[in-house]
């Protein structure tokens, strides 16, 4: 895949008709061309919501729930999620700078054409997601959970992974080559259909081979 440059607030397409949002997050909502800067929502429920040409800056979301929304060409941009329910979301065309996503609970949801830039996700669970044309660039991931999902053109380029979780899941044009750590707790025999670099396999050998139960023993 390509891997978009990143854009700031100002050059986002839809720039010129963001409106500032003031009002509470709300159940089945709709959103659009809005700017969410420096909100902070505490167990907001906005479940079954669509996200449609939004921009977020600096805003703060401490647990609370987007089940089942929607998100197309969203911009976030320093965004915290902490504890946040995103099971069975959508998103479609979105960029992620600088954010943080501790915590938050992904299982089940569809992305594509998403980019993470310069985030840090620890305990992020993406188990049954589908991540289609994604890129986490120059991130930090920390017990990610990728069991069970499905990952094709993914890459991760600049990126640390530290315990994140495969198995079961099921990889197609994976390109781990450019990641700077491959810390893989668990899935090492679901890793067909990624690509790693020569020393990456090196340094992935002796997990490789006590996950076969392959002794290596010299003289």
């Amino acid at each position: 895949m390509r891997i978009p440059k990143p854009r700031e607030l100002t050059q986002l397409p839809y720039a010129h008709g963001l409106e500032p949002f003031t009002g509470p997050l709300e159940r089945a909502g709709a959103y659009e061309r809005l700017h969410f800067d420096g909100s902070a929502f505490e167990d907001a429920e906005a479940g079954r919501s669509l996200f449609s040409e939004v921009a977020f800056s600096s805003a703060v979301f401490q647990r609370g729930s987007f089940r089942r929304s929607r998100f197309d060409d969203v911009w976030l941009h320093a965004v915290r999620m902490v504890g946040t329910d995103l099971a069975d979301t959508t998103w479609l065309d979105g960029e992620l700078t600088a954010g943080v996503l501790a915590g938050a609970e992904a299982h089940g949801a569809e992305l594509r054409r998403v980019v993470f830039r310069q985030c840090k996700l620890d305990s992020v669970n993406f188990r049954a997601a589908t991540l289609r044309e994604v890129a986490f660039v120059d991130c930090l991931l920390r017990d990610v959970d990728f069991g069970g999902a499905i990952l094709t053109d993914v890459h991760f380029p600049g990126s640390t992974l530290d315990g994140a979780r495969f198995e079961k899941a099921r990889l197609t044009k994976v390109d781990l080559r450019e990641a700077t750590a491959l810390g893989i707790a668990a899935g090492l025999g679901d890793l067909g259909g990624a690509t790693v670099s020569t020393p990456q396999l090196f340094d992935l050998a002796p997990a490789l081979a006590a996950h076969i139960g392959l002794t290596v023993e010299d003289g």
